[in-house]
């Protein structure tokens, strides 16, 4: 979940549009689009096709690492609590550096700290391989999972932000569709390929591929040509008064904060149920393999539905939007009554697809309706308020699997998340924005 006038004003390269700052709208008006006529295809922009080729490759390696990851902890230690410590430990350093990576994001060119970032994140990623690859204990993981999560909360509100950089009007869906298309073409075979390397070599190796994607995004990620910031005027806003005006920005905007809550809650309830319990239950039940290719299946889901979004316009889609995530808490409802490989596959295929066409849908509304320039720092308290819970809910779920039963806690978590979903539809303003009315 994912933009006063510019300090340092773009100077706009041959290959990337220049940026666009937009006022923001008052609260209770309308947001519109600011932005005109459709673009022509970013795939014309030789800065996004190698944005493009760095991100495929960075992709395929994650896809593979939560399998990778969570089986080889379950290897050594045999505990949902050392899996929920290994994840939380990457978590909170990611959640502490978000704000601030949205502030660096907005004031430094984001290619530049991609770059940085993604070399970061390799490096810590080859000392996970080799602890897992030489069975050592998960407690040597925490520090480097702590790094690595440092490394992700600087990259993602610079991912959040460069899709205007490289695209505009109706090239933002595209660009945005684009890149939803190849990272669900990774998990459509990553996971599965975790699962194989899992069951026969050991997830330390699917963790070294990430690692190496990790470095060859760096080099792609090099070869961008991102415009240039004219140099900063003595006596311009400091970094902390960015980062009031982002978070001004962020509170003023009821359609924003309103989402941002309402995620709060859902990704708490499904990280804790799907990401904790669901390897566990399916350590005893279908196996690494099994669950891979039920991650698989949310993969083909995500993969068919951002196709699709390359093309479709809905003029009000927030509404559908957000009405269809509600069924992506069925497969934490399924994990717990029990249900087997083929019915879970079917309701993560599902989830795929409504999760896919809400992103989309997301990240083409804030890039159309919040000013370039804030557009890092808006999208940071998107993500940080949205997965601020989601520690809470990676520790607490093995203790109340523990004390109420997993399949209690499973089924009770899908039903409040999926009714949370429909909550943000209370707000008229949301229901009413429009995408692409000029495309």
């Amino acid at each position: 979940m994912l933009r006063a006038l510019a300090r340092w004003p773009v100077v706009p390269a041959t290959d990337a549009p220049e940026s666009r700052d937009r006022e923001p709208p008052e609260e209770g008006a309308l947001p519109v689009s600011g932005i005109g006529p459709a673009s022509e295809s970013p795939l014309r922009s030789a800065a996004f096709r190698w944005f493009l080729g760095g991100q495929s490759i960075s992709m395929a390696g994650s896809a593979m690492s939560p399998v990778a990851l969570a089986f080889g902890v379950l290897e050594v230690t045999d505990s949902a609590a050392w899996l929920s410590a290994v994840t939380t430990a990457a978590l909170v350093p990611m959640l502490a550096m978000l704000l601030l990576g949205g502030g660096i994001a907005d004031r430094y060119r984001r290619d530049t700290v991609l770059r940085f970032t993604s070399l970061g994140a390799g490096l810590t990623q080859v000392g996970v391989a080799l602890l897992l690859l030489t069975h050592q204990h998960p407690v040597f993981l925490l520090p480097l999972a702590g790094l690595n999560g440092i490394f992700q909360g600087l990259t993602r509100p610079a991912l959040r932000g460069i899709v205007a950089n490289l695209a505009a009007g109706r090239g933002i869906q595209r660009a945005s569709s684009l890149l939803a298309s190849v990272r669900n073409a990774m998990q459509i075979l990553g996971p599965t390929a975790a699962g194989l390397l899992t069951a026969s070599v050991g997830g330390g190796w699917a963790i070294a591929a990430d690692a190496v994607s990790f470095l060859l995004a760096a080099a792609c990620f090099a070869r961008m040509s991102l415009p240039d910031l004219l140099p900063r005027t003595e006596g311009g806003p400091t970094m902390l008064d960015e980062l009031r005006e982002g978070w001004s920005y962020f509170s003023s905007q009821s359609w924003i904060w309103a989402v941002t809550l309402v995620f709060a809650v859902f990704n708490a309830l499904n990280r804790g149920v799907w990401q904790i319990l669901g390897p566990v239950i399916a350590h005893d039940t279908i196996g690494a393999t099994g669950w891979g290719l039920v991650l698989s299946a949310r993969g083909v889901g995500a993969l068919m539905a951002s196709v699709v979004m390359v093309k479709l316009t809905v003029r009000r889609p927030m509404g559908p939007a957000l009405a269809s995530m509600s069924l992506g808490a069925l497969p934490l409802i399924l994990l717990g009554v029990g249900a087997n490989t083929l019915l879970l596959a079917a309701a993560a295929f599902l989830t795929g697809v409504v999760t896919e066409f809400f992103t989309v849908v997301w990240e083409t509304v804030n890039n159309t309706h919040i000013p370039e320039r804030l557009l890092s720092r808006v999208g940071a308290h998107d993500e940080f308020w949205s997965s601020v819970p989601i520690p809470v809910g990676q520790l607490s779920t093995p203790f109340l699997a523990a004390a109420f039963g997993t399949a209690t806690v499973a089924v009770t978590g899908g039903g409040v998340a999926a009714v949370a979903m429909l909550l943000p539809l209370l707000v008229p303003l949301l229901r009413k924005i429009e995408i692409n009315r000029s495309g």
